[in-house]
């Protein structure tokens, strides 16, 4: 790693040298700009790096490391740390037990940081961050190789085992690099990160960290969930403001009353988000909403404005190409050439419309669709809050029907199956429709299909 920094002045250059392109790790204008704030504090860039230079030292010398900070900041601090280190942080889909024991024996030099009073509840070495860091450690703003590993991505699970996906430094810079250039981050500089999403999801660790670190924003430390604290968050930070968030986030926030705080940006991901609930949403907060399509193999691929527009758009240097085999996306903020999980229609190699996943596909009685559109279909129905259609597993050699889990408080079932029959084929009207408190969504808002197999389970419906 190499470095310096003259006062007052960001080195943002991309270096070259025999190893190939090297990438500062925070692209801020000078040691005094803000860099996080933190319970109402601010935290300016040099404090940072001051931070990461202190931390580096009392991290044990092993390969990989568990960042489970729940703080941003810290987890933030951990993360440039570990590079620094050349560890590899490894970023896993949750922190269960079961997930943190399967992690040790797959990779044995494993070491876990956390900020919190206990260790993870499975024998791994474990390092606490700090109380308190040393505040004389020597700044420097560190230029890494693009080449060098950095994190390890797991999916999320929900189509199946966690996959791992390496990603080096240089394609997670290239990737917040190409994403700020779409969502205009450079009007937005100095701009206040407020995200409602994990930072250890490929989602939440680009739009939220690795979003500030390359465009000079400001990251929050606190990540809120429930409505009422996001809009605290928002209130309690100077314009301008972006919001980072999920469609389940959104719709919460919208069901609120009164005027939500007005903010420069939202970004959206990890679901389908519909189109009259984007144009609500852009009208209540009263800034453009941009959802973000990707996924942890890929990254980042492509934008749109919901609420204006039905078409995707790639990221400047990606571009998609189908053959027997799918959709492929490919270009420098992507790692390695890979295969999408998705039904996607081109309209040329940078312009697609998104059909649904490629597991999610249903055919009844010879007729098609996709358990998103039917998602989609069930939510929109007047008092639906959250819903989700099921295809069981297949019994015999009888007729498999779908079913669905529906929260609409104070609407009949019959209610609920009467608007769907003017929405979709009665082919795929759920038999049964279940009315539930809560679905089963994890910290993105997604719902694995074994967590709703479980909930069909306690129904008696599986």
């Amino acid at each position: 790693m190499e470095g310096g920094w003259r006062q007052g002045e960001s080195d943002a250059r991309v270096r070259h040298d025999a190893l190939g392109p090297h990438y500062p790790l925070i692209r801020h204008p000078g040691p005094d700009a803000v860099f996080a704030v933190r319970g109402g504090l601010r935290i300016t860039a040099e404090q940072f790096l001051r931070d990461v230079a202190a931390l580096g030292p009392k991290l044990p010398p092993r390969q990989y490391v568990l960042n489970l900070c729940a703080d941003r900041y810290r987890f933030a601090v951990g993360l440039a740390a570990a590079l620094s280190r050349r560890q590899v942080t490894l970023l896993p889909p949750n922190d269960a037990a079961l997930t943190i024991a399967a992690l040790a024996a797959d990779y044995p030099d494993l070491y876990c940081l956390t900020d919190a009073a206990a260790s993870p509840a499975v024998s791994v070495p474990t390092t606490l961050y700090p109380a308190k860091l040393d505040s004389g450690a020597e700044p420097m703003l560190p230029s890494l190789s693009g080449a060098q590993p950095a994190v390890l991505l797991f999916t999320s699970g929900s189509t199946g085992r966690p996959k791992a996906t390496p990603k080096s430094w240089g394609t997670l810079a290239r990737s917040a690099l190409a994403a700020g250039a779409r969502l205009g981050a450079a009007a937005l500089a100095g701009a206040t990160v407020v995200g409602t999403v994990p930072h250890q999801h490929s989602y939440g660790l680009e739009s939220t960290l690795l979003l500030a670190l390359q465009h000079a924003l400001v990251l929050q430390a606190e990540r809120p969930f429930y409505p009422g604290d996001v809009a605290a968050a928002l209130e309690s930070s100077p314009r301008g403001r972006i919001l980072v968030t999920t469609p389940i986030h959104i719709s919460a926030l919208l069901a609120e009353s009164g005027t939500l705080p007005k903010v420069d940006l939202v970004i959206s991901a990890t679901a389908p988000l519909a189109h009259a609930i984007a144009v609500q949403a852009e009208a209540r907060f009263a800034a453009p909403l941009l959802e973000i399509y990707g996924c942890s193999e890929a990254g980042q691929i492509a934008t749109r404005r919901t609420a204006q527009e039905s078409l995707w758009h790639c990221l400047e240097g990606i571009s998609l190409h189908q053959d027997d085999q799918g959709t492929w996306a490919e270009g420098e903020p992507i790692e390695t050439a890979t295969l999408l999980h998705d039904v996607i229609e081109l309209d040329g190699p940078t312009r697609f419309r998104l059909h649904g996943r490629t597991a999610d596909l249903v055919n009844i009685a010879g007729k098609r669709s996709s358990l998103a559109h039917l998602d989609r279909q069930l939510t929109a129905i007047a008092g639906v809050l959250d819903g989700a259609f099921l295809m069981p597993e297949a019994e015999g050699e009888g007729v498999t029907r779908l079913m669905a889990f529906v929260v609409a408080p104070g609407v009949a079932p019959e209610v609920i199956l009467a608007a769907l029959r003017e929405r979709v084929d009665p082919a795929f009207l759920p038999r049964p429709l279940v009315l539930v408190d809560a679905l089963p969504r994890n910290s993105l808002g997604k719902l694995p299909r074994e967590a709703l197999l479980r909930l069909a389970a306690r129904n008696g419906s599986a």
